[in-house]
């Protein structure tokens, strides 16, 4: 059976070598990499669209395996596409990523896109993360975290042998900080908690320079043939992203008993099914079932002022 890793953190990171190292260990697998070159963490699913992409082959031990120029999706699309190799893999592992990825975590998480994008090509896929805590955690914990893993590949090969496996969703897995005195396996849900997301102005940016994406917007501006832009000053405003958690309920933030990262905080490995698809709460459909027929398809009826009084009727109503 052959397996394909990727990650987001880059194909030097840790997790993927020590999750490599376990698998390969086993003597059961055929190990395949195709991973990012450098660190991709939370690009979400972004993919590589208009440029190609360039795969040098680098050495890890019992693997074939390749560093390629792009994201964790475009490193799955390319690995299982025969592309890059001879056949299409039987599963395709995301990670062991360095840090949770648990409820809204989610959207963002390079690791989880990995897997997802298998998942849409139609290869059984599993994303792996460990609750990384500064101070607490050690590199060894990616090799324990690995171990510790092993009888839910195992069993998912089983299945796909008998052809019963289960392919209308992806797993999404969570190791506990203290993964060597783990309490076993827990069927969870994604939980709805998530980080507030704030930014603050510093004087200058970490690295004293203009970030890549400064970088690409001025390029896209400059090649601009009729461009309207004006610069108003040469002065640059740097910010830097302040992440806390979003206080609820005197500060804590509550989990239920089945829900992820709860379960994760108290030692549990948390095993998530995910969909590829966004469906909204039933209350949503429910009220644009009534809202949309209301909307005239013919907007150049409506004056702003028109406009603006359906606008506060709905939101009154």
């Amino acid at each position: 059976m052959t397996i394909l890793v990727t990650n987001d953190d880059g194909i030097d990171a840790p997790g993927l070598q020590a999750l490599v190292r376990v698998l390969v260990s086993t003597g059961l697998y055929r190990i395949l990499v195709c991973a990012p070159d450098s660190e991709k963490s939370a690009v979400s699913h972004g993919i590589t669209w208009k440029h190609g992409l360039h795969a040098k082959e680098v050495a890890i031990s019992g693997a074939k395996a390749f560093a390629v120029s792009g994201t964790p999706a475009d490193c799955t699309s390319l690995g299982v596409s025969k592309a890059l190799f001879p056949s299409v893999p039987d599963l395709v592992i995301s990670g062991i990523n360095m840090g949770n990825n648990c409820g809204r975590r989610i959207w963002y998480s390079g690791t989880v896109a990995g897997a997802r994008q298998a998942f849409l090509q139609g290869v059984p896929s599993v994303s792996i993360s460990y609750h990384w805590f500064r101070g607490m955690s050690s590199l060894n914990d990616f090799t324990l975290a690995a171990e510790a893993c092993l009888p839910i590949l195992s069993a998912i090969f089983v299945e796909i042998r008998k052809s019963n496996y289960f392919q209308k969703c992806f797993l999404n897995i969570n190791l506990p900080t203290d993964v060597k005195n783990h309490k076993g396996y827990k069927l969870a849900r994604q939980c709805k908690s998530i980080v507030s997301m704030q930014w603050k102005q510093v004087a200058s940016d970490a690295q004293g320079h203009m970030s890549p994406t400064m970088n690409m917007k001025t390029e896209s501006i400059a090649s601009m043939d009729n461009s309207t832009t004006t610069t108003i000053s040469q002065e640059q405003l740097f910010f830097e992203r302040v992440i806390e958690k979003r206080p609820q309920l005197g500060g804590q933030v509550k989990h239920k008993d089945s829900e992820d990262y709860g379960l994760l905080k108290e030692g549990y490995i948390t095993v998530t099914p995910l969909g590829a698809l966004t469906n909204a709460e039933r209350k949503c459909q429910s009220y644009f079932k009534e809202w949309l027929p209301l909307v005239d398809p013919t907007p150049e009826h409506y004056s702003s002022t028109q406009c603006a009084s359906i606008i506060i009727f709905h939101c009154c109503n």
